[in-house]
């Protein structure tokens, strides 16, 4: 869909907290989709890398946690202004529950999708 405005928001959740992070998130994302313009929301963890992986072949699946465990959520809206008040929602709502679940505070990318 283009014209529309979309957020890719990055959580670096503590390796002990990931069951509690499923389940929340889980929990809000009707919510989430509930929001006034919301086109589309998506989670996702990041399961597989192509590192060390030739060109062609599948991704191969990670075997352990490092530092954290990354997810990302794909959160699209018909336009910024139906964002911006989902956004303060997100952040009324929500913010201090997640945060105590990740090891810093979530990235956040903006911008118009095509």
């Amino acid at each position: 869909m283009t014209g529309t405005f979309s957020e890719i928001k990055l959580f670096q959740v503590k390796p002990d907290k990931l069951e509690q992070f499923e389940a929340y998130t889980a929990g809000i994302a009707d919510a989430q989709r509930k929001q006034n313009g919301c086109l589309t929301l998506r989670y996702m963890k990041r399961f597989y890398t192509i590192d060390g992986v030739e060109l062609g072949d599948p991704p191969r699946e990670l075997t352990k946690i490092v530092k954290c465990v990354k997810y990302y959520s794909y959160w699209e809206f018909d336009t910024k202004e139906n964002y911006g008040q989902a956004n303060q929602w997100f952040f009324e709502q929500h913010l201090k529950e997640i945060q105590r679940l990740l090891i810093a505070p979530f990235d956040i990318s903006l911008g118009n999708s095509f």
